[in-house]
This record gives structure tokens, sequence and C-alpha cells, in this order.
């Protein structure tokens, strides 16, 4: 467990910047580069190291293979990290972070291909981003690819939110069945768009929960049981467009997080986009 637990500071350490199209396209691409590298390595052995360290098969646009042994020395890197192969990296990362990966580095190995999640600066912008990593243990080695979770930007938030607007103006019926169907790119990351009929104050289009459509939005609570539709809609009384803050669950990292809401009256109906922040 120990040697495992070193694990935990590489996959901190060995990400460098990528640029992400959608979670689920960057999920499915890192397992299968993962997938591949497990595959090659099963061949080739400890020869493989050479091959996943070279710019060439192994590099995915801005997704890379990582190793490195249960002892904490990173054996092979397709990244910005590669200048530190040969090295034990367990000493770089402080223990604060090790408590996250504590139980997802307990499975031993035979066990396939482990997720785990975690937040570490992004070397592109220097933000602290979510990440995520596909990693298998195969011997005393461990063959990792990660990338980060896209995070939408305020900027973005308010767009999306006036391209729904100006899209029900031009298409009201067309428009909320687009969002509800996850078309006409109502949905982008952790960005959505939901509708409320302020006249009878009810969802009239989500874009990633269908069973809120047609329920009460004033009952709305968030996972602390904290009133969320009621202030919302009075903020609508008082004026055509505002912001609200409160605590609901991110779609991307499936997690409960802060968000910030941007909201829009047009005709009878409440558009609103939020952006989340950890």
């Amino acid at each position: 467990m120990k040697g495992l637990l070193r694990f935990t500071w590489l996959l901190l350490l060995c990400f460098g910047p990528v640029h992400t199209a959608t979670a689920n396209d960057d999920a499915q691409a890192a397992k299968a580069l993962l997938e591949k590298a497990l595959a090659y390595y099963q061949s080739n052995g400890d020869k493989a190291l050479a091959a996943f360290s070279r710019q060439g098969e192994f590099i995915d646009h801005d997704r890379y293979v990582f190793v490195v042994d249960t002892q904490g020395v990173l054996l092979a890197s397709g990244g910005p990290s590669s200048a530190l192969i040969g090295r034990n990296v367990s000493e770089q990362l402080g223990p604060d972070l090790q408590a996250s990966f504590k139980q997802a580095l307990a499975t031993p190995e035979g066990q396939g291909i482990q997720q785990a999640d975690y937040r570490w600066q992004n070397w592109n912008d220097g933000k602290v981003e979510h990440k995520h990593v596909f990693y298998q243990r195969v011997g005393q080695r461990i063959l990792a690819v990660g990338y980060y979770l896209p995070r939408a930007t305020p900027e973005q938030a308010r767009a999306l939110r006036d391209k729904a607007v100006k899209a029900l103006v031009k298409d009201e019926a067309g428009t909320l069945k687009a969002i509800n169907s996850l078309q006409g790119g109502f949905l982008q990351d952790d960005l959505y768009v939901f509708v409320v009929d302020l006249d009878t104050r009810r969802y009239v289009a989500h874009g990633t929960n269908l069973r809120l459509v047609n329920t009460d939005f004033s009952k709305i609570k968030d996972p602390d049981g904290k009133p969320v539709g009621e202030p919302i809609l009075h903020l609508m009384t008082q004026q055509d467009q505002s912001e609200y803050k409160y605590r609901w669950k991110n779609p991307v990292t499936d997690k409960v997080e802060n968000k910030h809401a941007y909201l829009r009256k047009t005709g009878h109906f409440m558009v609103a986009v939020g952006y989340y922040s950890p």
C-alpha cells in the first residue's frame, strides 16, 4: 500500500496542458489510449517504455501515457514530465493530496482499469482545475492516461443564455424541443439551459434532467434543502435580468458544487444558464 500511495503523487505531477472538446470525448479518448498502451506493454514488457516516451503513436493531441513503478519512480512519459524520467517523484507533493487517492489505489492488481479524480494546477492556464485519470496496475508498473475536465466560464454561460433567448424568440416550440432533446448546441460540457414558464411556474425545458420538465419550479430546493426556485421567481418579478447563486450537481463532475446562474426573462419565459465553481 505504501508503494501504491506514492503513485498518487505522480498522478498529480505528470499531466501537462489539455484542451478538451467534450468530457465524454476526452474520457473515451483517454481510456482508448490507455487500452492501447496496456496491450502494447503486455506484448513488449519494459521495452514499451521507450515508445511511450517518444512523440509518436502514444501521443493523442494533449493526452499521453505515463508509467510509474510502485516505489514512485517515473519510468515513462510522453508529456512535460518526461524530464523527470528515472527520478523518484514521491516527495514532489504534500500529504494533503494523498487521501483523495487512498481508496482508489487500494484496488489490487487484476481488477482492470481504475479511475480517480482530483484537483491540480493546469500548466496551460495556471488555474487549479478538476482532473480525471484512467490507470491500471501491471505487476510493479502502473500505466495511466488523464485529462482535465472542462469547466465553463461566466462569459460562456451568459453567451449560451443569450443564444437560447434569441432562439426562443425566433422559434419557441423548436427551441424547447431542442433543449429537451440535447440538441442545437444548448448543452456544452457543464453548461446547460433550463426554461421556466413564469405563468405556470413550471419547467418547460431542461438541458440535462428531463424528469424536471412540467414540475413546479417554485418548490425546487438545493441538496441541503435550501429553497432555490422561489427566490429566483421572486427576482424575476422585480427585474427582467438577474443572477442567483446556489448549490447544484454539476453534470460533468457529478458532484454538488457552487453554481452561479444568469437569468433572463423573455415573454412569459425565464431562461437560465449557470456556471460551476468548486
